[in-house]
């Protein structure tokens, strides 16, 4: 496992920091704000979880929570966390077997947005996706606000951070997996049978696929629109390609 070359980071949200306890990130400490209702379950839940890993928890004003948080709905809590750290591409490999199934990994080809890189995540875990490859370099890594924006599926997905993604499209590509990208002109996603191992790669949010990278993709895929605006956010043709995904490996009973 890799570390973030942040040396703290912070996780806020009651969900989010209440996934982070239960997956047994590295935590530091844990802030609750002041006055706080402690009655409700998933405080409570919180607190529990702290005083069992013998956390210190720091009661403090709303303002000291703003300012970790820098001004995001914090919820009352924060959690101090050591660096996110990352996966490896054999780290995808044993999480695909683990949840015994091909592997299904998505390749995030430079997103810049970390409410993009968290929304994806968030898709990534409820649709079965085993893996996720973010480039380390002109790309937004593991931080709080992904965490936040993931709902806690940052603890959930394994997420590889490499140096060159063409190399590692070719390491893939050696291992068995077949890779999918995405263009305005390509096969129907629809048409897209996701069974066996597969990687689906999305472009970043104003360029797209880079030149060198598309090079490297066995079959381009394309999302039909019919309104004036010819593209969709990063995150939501994310999810339009990994349900699409889900839905060939897992069809309906009776198709």
């Amino acid at each position: 496992m890799e570390k973030s070359n942040e040396p703290e980071e912070f996780v806020i949200g009651r969900h989010p920091v209440e996934s982070a306890l239960k997956a047994g990130q590295e935590v530091n400490k844990l802030f609750i704000q002041v006055g706080i209702k402690e009655e409700d379950p998933t405080v409570t839940e919180i607190i529990k979880l702290a005083k069992k890993q013998k956390l210190v928890i720091s009661k403090v004003p709303k303002q000291k929570l703003d300012q970790l948080a820098n001004n995001q709905n914090h919820q009352g809590v924060v959690l101090g966390v050591a660096a996110f750290k990352y996966a490896s591409i054999d780290d995808l490999f044993a999480n695909s077997e683990k949840m015994g199934v091909a592997p299904f990994f998505a390749i995030l080809d430079n997103i810049e947005d970390p409410h993009n890189l968290g929304s994806i995540i968030r898709t990534a875990d409820a649709a079965g996706v085993t893996g996720v490859i973010i480039p380390k370099h002109r790309a937004v890594g593991l931080t709080a606000t992904v965490a936040k924006t993931s709902a806690g599926a940052i603890e959930r997905v394994p997420v590889a951070r490499v140096t060159n993604l063409v190399a590692t499209i070719k390491e893939l590509k050696n291992r068995g997996v077949w890779i999918f990208g995405t263009d305005m002109k390509g096969t129907d996603y629809r048409r897209w049978d996701a069974n066996g191992p597969v990687a689906v790669v999305i472009g970043n949010e104003g360029k797209g696929i880079a030149p060198l990278v598309k090079k490297h993709v066995d079959e381009m895929l394309t999302i039909p629109m019919v309104g004036d605006i010819q593209s969709l956010n990063a995150s939501v043709a994310a999810s339009v390609l990994i349900y699409q995904g889900y839905n060939s490996r897992n069809p309906l009973a009776g198709k």
